[in-house]
């Protein structure tokens, strides 16, 4: 599987009135609270990719109490290099675990250590066969990203075209791209 996705920077209430203007549903509301580890084995920096767990708490008019349940365990993600330069598309595996913090016990005790943790209130919504998420990120900015996974390379760039088109619909400019990650840009930060 292959996440073709586009992040920008964007006001998130203009952006919003937007997506209701144009029909999009909102489907949840969460925070999360993403824990980046390094490996052992090789510096994830310099290869470009990412390990995480991701916990989740639902937010007032999020998802239905049933979902919540359900959806209650952490997650944890391999997301490999990116493969184009004109998006932030890569490889991506991604499963549920029951006990996230038996996880990263089980990930320091293979010599995984955290990185950085990254912390966001953020908005999922429907549109146009995408998913349109609006991001507020602890100690970043707000940003919006619009993602579709395809499950063959070659759909990619037939993706990336169709979110730079919906973005302008939405009035975003695909143009003003971010193609590093939240923990990239949260170190950058950092480090200023």
């Amino acid at each position: 599987m292959y996440e073709v996705e586009i992040k920008v920077p964007a006001d998130l209430d203009a952006t919003r009135e937007r997506l209701r203007a144009a029909g999009a549903e909102r489907v949840d509301a969460r925070l999360q609270r993403d824990t980046y580890y390094d490996a052992p084995h090789r510096e994830f920096a310099e290869t470009d990719e990412a390990l995480r767990i991701r916990r989740e708490t639902p937010l007032e008019g999020g998802v239905s109490s049933a979902a919540r349940d359900r959806d209650a365990a952490a997650t944890v993600t391999y997301k490999g290099p990116l493969i184009e330069d004109a998006s932030k598309t890569r490889a991506e595996h991604e499963t549920g675990v029951d006990d996230g913090e038996a996880l990263a016990a089980v990930l320091s005790g293979l010599g995984f250590e955290p990185a950085a943790t990254v912390e966001k209130r953020r908005e999922f919504w429907s549109y146009d066969g995408f998913t349109v998420t609006l991001d507020a990120v602890t100690g970043l900015d707000e940003y919006v990203e619009i993602e579709r996974a395809v499950g063959e390379e070659r759909e990619v760039d037939a993706a990336r075209e169709a979110a730079v088109e919906a973005l302008d619909r939405l009035g975003l400019d695909a143009g003003e791209q971010v193609r590093t990650s939240y923990l990239g840009l949260l170190l950058a930060a950092e480090g200023d």
